[in-house]
């Protein structure tokens, strides 16, 4: 494949009501309980992010920066800038200071340059509400010169959990590029916020003045990649050429191969992707990985089973499907998408995805609307609110000590048998699904350990939580315990401390 930006030929089946835009647009085919709401009245848009406070910034390949805000897109863009929007040149890639909101209100932007010699860049602006300070412009990376080709820009960028600035940049249709560290073409770069270089990348002592930013080689045209909240993970997607799509792991100092590899590889001397398919048009290949987001929200909204997956997108099989770190394997998601380019996991929950739509685009927020199971509920003494709980193996009743010598364990650490209702668990969670916690009388909070989550034999209704009390437990007191499943949370019921 040669364009990520291209136009195919297809019939429109299905349609839903949109609030903007130009007219319907296609519904995607989404799980069952699983309902979007849809944006348009945007311009070939190439990429979008989500501030801190909610609202959502999409770039137009024109050069626009368009916001939503409280569900409205604002008439106004945040800054027009004036781009090459030749082929799958533009305005490509947004992203936030890590201190946005809070000490400074930086907006960072990957475009083409118009004038010759012709080049990608990443500028800074400062916003002003829903608009950037005329003027503010700060150039941060002037990239290499590019020649007549006009695809493989990459262009994504983002701050990563080092607080430095991280840019996916493609190799410009000229496949030497990619393993060489003479120039930054195919590569994954890392610089500061102020386009500085950090003197520990991987090359900085092997390369050469600018191309010291290089954090990652063997790239073809990186067009979108994410880090995972928590674990500040990288996954690089890589969009192929006549075989494969990657996903890859982003490993600072890796090769990923690309010309002399494509898809899986054992050669030792190449970083092999995590995840790979194969070119098609089926519910599992494509031509063009685009997008990719981990659900690790701040409010987890969908079922619990998707916590920790990566959902990732193909620009021309119109499908979103997910990839499960842990097991190496892909699921489907939602079909029917038209030209997905980007996707974003907000703090809501909620997954954004992005269409180009044949050049009326617009964003969806995918929601779950499913039937939600009722809270938790721990079991309580008969007209008090304390808990009906056990020391786990002693089985004494409260005020329970804070360390049990004796308790088979070898850490001497209390542990403590909860029994709950509506904590019905499902396929593939565990009790690492559940987490716990103590209040004492301040609010002051103490996470628990949770060791064991069981249905009592002969009472399918009730569960069975073993929990360990931290060190700093404080003594003499009476505390309250809760439990959370699926981001629903149980009553508080009171124990009692020597």
């Amino acid at each position: 494949m040669q364009r990520l930006f291209y136009t195919v030929v297809l019939v429109i089946v299905a349609y839903v009501s949109v609030p903007l835009g130009l007219g319907p647009v296609q519904a995607a085919t989404l799980p069952t309980g699983f309902t979007e709401t849809i944006i348009t009245g945007i311009a070939s848009p190439t990429a979008l992010e989500i501030a801190p406070d909610g609202r959502i910034f999409v770039c137009e390949q024109g050069g626009r920066l368009r916001v939503i805000k409280n569900g409205a897109l604002l008439s106004t863009p945040f800054l027009t800038l004036n781009v090459d929007s030749s082929g799958e040149r533009g305005l490509l890639g947004i992203a936030f200071d890590p201190q946005f909101g809070v000490l400074n209100s930086f907006v960072y932007v990957y475009y083409t340059v118009p004038s010759t010699p012709r080049h990608n860049r990443v500028s800074r602006f400062t916003a002003n509400g829903d608009v950037a300070v005329a003027g503010s412009e700060t150039v941060i990376l002037e990239l290499d010169n590019l020649t007549s080709a006009t695809n493989h820009n990459g262009g994504a960028i983002h701050f990563g959990p080092d607080g430095k600035l991280y840019v996916a940049v493609g190799e410009n249709a000229t496949t030497a590029n990619s393993q060489t560290l003479s120039n930054r073409l195919g590569k994954m770069l890392r610089i500061n916020s102020d386009g500085s270089i950090p003197n520990d990348n991987p090359f900085f002592n092997t390369a050469t003045g600018a191309n010291r930013s290089i954090w990652a080689l063997g790239l073809r045209n990186p067009f979108t990649f994410a880090f995972q909240p928590g674990t500040g993970r990288m996954f690089i997607n890589d969009v192929g050429a006549a075989t494969w799509e990657e996903i890859n792991d982003g490993i600072a100092g890796s090769n990923y191969g690309w010309p002399d590899s494509e898809g899986p590889t054992s050669n030792p001397a190449f970083r092999s992707p995590l995840f790979a398919y194969q070119h098609g048009g089926t519910a599992t290949t494509g031509c063009a990985i685009a997008g990719g987001a981990f659900y690790n929200p701040l409010n987890v909204q969908f079922p619990s089973t998707f916590i920790g997956k990566y959902f990732f997108a193909d620009l021309c099989s119109r499908w979103i499907r997910t990839f499960d770190p842990a097991t190496g394997t892909a699921a489907s998601f939602a079909s029917g998408i038209v030209q997905p380019v980007d996707l974003k996991v907000g703090a809501d929950g909620s997954l954004y995805y992005l269409s180009i739509n044949f050049g009326d685009g617009f964003v969806s927020r995918v929601r779950f609307n499913g039937p939600t199971a009722p809270a938790p509920v721990i079991m309580t003494e008969p007209n008090t609110d304390s808990a009906v709980a056990l020391e786990s193996v002693w089985l004494m009743r409260d005020p329970f000590p804070l360390t049990m010598p004796f308790n088979l364990t070898a850490d001497g650490r209390t542990r403590l048998s909860l029994f709950v209702m509506n904590l019905d668990l499902q396929a593939g969670e565990n009790a690492s699904s559940v987490t716990a916690r103590l209040e004492d009388a301040t609010l002051k909070t103490y996470p628990l350990t949770v060791e064991f989550v069981g249905k009592v034999p002969g009472f399918d209704w009730l569960s069975q939580v073993i929990v360990r009390l931290p060190n700093d437990t404080p003594a003499a007191q009476t505390l309250s315990v809760s439990v959370t499943l699926r981001g629903q949370t149980s009553n508080k019921a009171r124990i009692r401390m020597q």
